[in-house]
């Protein structure tokens, strides 16, 4: 397998472990943290994308069988959950730092984006190891 590549899926790993475990973290916590780690969990979630833009191009161009709609509609839950954690995390710690919003207002959303977030990227790693599965009787 080439460097390149071996790269490529490593940083896809990563990140998005990264992503999706700190979600958990601070959806357990009620919140707390998410201030430190949204910034981190925002660039983990751009490399998670990219990466797998870049995976997806490399193995599936010009395809769109079963496996690859369930890749797709991994992609579209990450892509949903990062939006999700910026408007339900970020803006309520804009908001809070502003004076607009209390804390305790603060991290009952910011409990609520990193939950739903979490799920929907549970969601994305289900069938992200599913796909190659799909279309093959059991």
């Amino acid at each position: 397998m080439p460097p390149v590549l071996i790269a490529l899926y490593g940083l896809h790993i990563l990140a998005t472990l990264f992503w999706l475990l700190s979600s958990f973290i601070l959806a357990r916590s009620m919140g707390a943290g998410s201030q430190k780690m949204f910034r981190w969990q925002m660039l983990a979630a751009t490399l998670a994308v990219f990466s797998g833009g870049g995976l997806w191009s490399l193995f599936h161009r010009g395809l769109f069988g079963p496996p690859e709609m369930v890749l797709a509609a991994g992609a579209l839950c990450a892509i949903v959950a990062a939006g999700v954690q910026g408007a339900l995390v970020g803006g309520p710690i804009r908001r809070m730092k502003s004076g607009a919003l209390s804390q305790e207002q603060a991290f009952a959303k910011m409990t609520k984006g990193q939950r739903l977030g979490a799920g929907l990227l549970a969601v994305a790693l289900l069938t992200m190891v599913s796909a190659p599965h799909a279309g093959h009787p059991f």
